[in-house]
């Protein structure tokens, strides 16, 4: 590099914080975006901006230079993945938004027992939001009920309902099905 080249970098402006928006893994009850908020406060390089439960995804500010030094455009949802795997004991996790218009979603209801706890729905949804095709899920021990937006072409309830099985969950009668 030559002497003038790296003036030339050197008098670049840093670049300024910018909103970036992620789906977040792990977000499968309500009370979990409080956790959220706890977990980044121990990532001072991104701030928390606002969370949409909904949707599972959350708005971060941050500069990725500052934030992941190092990291390519396309390592950044990695990178950022590793670290808030990390900061929240493999809790929350970082992933792509879904490209798939709403109107190619299904929402599938499972009826669920055998969960008691927060660690027992936080094990349910684990078995599944991994699968291929499954784009967000929440769980809740009090109304014991899973409820999962798949994309149908990659993942159906028999497939669900398999995982949940392996996993110890019990699936009661009276599964329901809409489809958005």
């Amino acid at each position: 590099m030559t002497a003038g080249a790296v003036a030339c970098a050197e008098d670049k402006p840093p670049e300024a914080p910018a909103s970036f928006t992620h789906q977040i893994t792990g977000l499968f009850s309500p009370d979990r975006v409080d956790d959220l908020k706890e977990t980044m406060k121990h990532l001072p390089e991104i701030v928390l901006v606002k969370v949409d439960y909904e949707r599972a995804e959350a708005t971060f500010r941050y500069d990725p230079a500052k934030a992941f030094p190092g990291a390519k455009p396309d390592q950044i949802v990695e990178r950022f993945d590793q670290i808030l795997r990390n900061e929240s004991n493999h809790t929350f996790g970082i992933k792509p938004l879904c490209e798939l218009p709403a109107d190619k979603l299904t929402i599938l209801e499972i009826p669920v027992g055998g969960l008691d706890c927060k660690g027992c729905a936080f094990g349910a949804y684990d078995s599944i939001y991994r699968l291929p095709g499954v784009e967000r899920a929440t769980v809740s021990f009090k109304k014991g009920q899973l409820k999962a937006v798949i994309n149908p072409e990659k993942v159906d309830r028999v497939v669900l309902e398999t995982a949940l099985k392996q996993r110890g969950v019990e699936i009661k009668p009276k599964s329901t099905v809409s489809e958005r």
